[in-house]
């Protein structure tokens, strides 16, 4: 007996001329990257509406969340999700707007001043190799902070004729200084001061500073700190030309440097390449340490590595 045949396709084929359907796991796992991608777009994009000590985290580590861009794109191509990776367009475009011109070649020109500044660290095993470094980048005014007792190695006089030490922060210069006095920061030890730099193409104030600690949710000596140099700073009055160089234990993305910048701008901002971070300086971070300024024009800035202390030196040229 002859069974009759029949003729069709299989349960998992198709007919001929026809594509398979996509995959609803795959759907699934592109709409998870693109809501992903919007929620990493919003967050660069507000992370002032953060409050308390989360926004002050998210404030010092926005620049690296741009590294949820290639890890996001990864996960897209992997996925082959083509709607996943037109997604992490988005905060591409937002972080492109935010730091983009931050790895733009620098201004450059010629330089009357260069100004370094150096965070020591009370335990530095070896002050007078740190010094040595900062006296190799030919430095007209370097400010130092967190000198143990005040002192400082013998070196500096020898290069510098001019300096003034208030508690633990002090300001050596080529060029004579006046009406160098204590900024107080209510800390209860002198660790600001101001001077007049007399250059020889006109005065130029300069304050030095090194503002209290910043850590997850104990921001509010910092904060005190920080509102005390701005009201420093104000009283130098609106006109003139002006440097803030130090330790000031606030990020650049961090929203409590909105105290100094605007009326200051930030060197490395205008005139560096990259981020210049400086902290830890085995494997920097972050960057607490600023050079900022106003009625000069930058030409030159970035970091130097130096022995010893737990932060790289900041660095910036300007013409006068």
């Amino acid at each position: 007996m002859t069974l009759p045949t029949t003729t069709g396709t299989r349960g998992d084929e198709l007919p001929a001329g026809r594509a398979r359907p996509p995959s609803p796991s795959r759907g699934r796992r592109g709409t998870v990257i693109a809501v992903a991608a919007v929620a990493l777009a919003l967050l660069l994009a507000g992370h002032r509406l953060v409050p308390g000590a989360a926004g002050t985290l998210l404030d010092t580590a926005l620049p690296w969340l741009g590294a949820g861009v290639p890890m996001l794109l990864a996960a897209a191509a992997l996925r082959r999700s083509g709607r996943g990776a037109a997604a992490v367009a988005l905060p591409a475009a937002v972080w492109t707007a935010m730091f983009g011109t931050a790895l733009a070649p620098s201004s450059g020109g010629s330089r009357d001043l260069r100004a370094v500044s150096q965070n020591m660290y009370a335990g530095n095993p070896s002050p007078a190799a740190t010094i040595s470094r900062l006296l190799d980048t030919g430095a007209d005014l370097l400010a130092l902070q967190e000198m143990p007792g005040g002192r400082h190695p013998g070196s500096l006089d020898r290069t510098y004729p001019h300096h003034v030490v208030k508690g633990t922060v002090g300001l050596w210069s080529r060029f004579p200084l006046r009406d160098a006095r204590a900024v107080p920061l209510g800390l209860g030890w002198p660790r600001a001061l101001r001077a007049t730099v007399r250059t020889g193409r006109g005065d130029l104030t300069v304050i030095v500073a090194h503002l209290g600690s910043a850590r997850p949710g104990r921001t509010a000596e910092r904060d005190m700190t920080m509102d005390r140099l701005a009201a420093a700073v104000r009283a130098e009055g609106a006109a003139g030309r002006l440097l803030v160089l130090g330790d000031l234990n606030t990020a650049t993305t961090d929203r409590k440097l909105g105290a100094l910048v605007p009326p200051l701008r930030e060197a490395q901002g205008d005139a560096g390449r990259g981020f210049g971070f400086t902290w830890p300086a085995s494997f920097p971070l972050t960057r607490p340490d600023h050079i900022l300024y106003r009625g000069v024009r930058p030409v030159r800035a970035g970091t130097v590595d130096t022995p010893g202390s737990d932060h790289r030196a900041v660095q910036a040229d300007f013409a006068l």
